[in-house]
């Protein structure tokens, strides 16, 4: 998964074979980000997902939560390109 960070935000966009894996991958990234109590900003489009991160409360800069958040995304997308 690649991250760029740019406008003071961290961005990917990652493609699966459909909706419904786009979809079950959506639902194990909200888990994890309500566990770590920060969440994305994203959005769906059949079988593409597209994600911004950043702080709210630092002024909508890249933080160690957005990157801590970015590496827990990155795992579970590999678990579902390992599938």
């Amino acid at each position: 998964m690649n991250w760029k960070e740019e406008k003071n935000r961290l961005s990917a966009e990652v493609k699966f074979v459909d909706f419904k894996q786009a979809f079950a991958f959506m639902a194990a990234v909200a888990l994890a980000a309500e566990q770590m109590n920060h969440h994305p900003e994203w959005s769906n489009v059949y079988n593409r997902v597209s994600i911004h991160l950043s702080t709210h409360d630092a002024g909508n800069t890249v933080t160690e939560k957005d990157r801590k958040l970015a590496d827990a995304i990155s795992e579970i997308y590999r678990t579902f390109r390992s599938a």
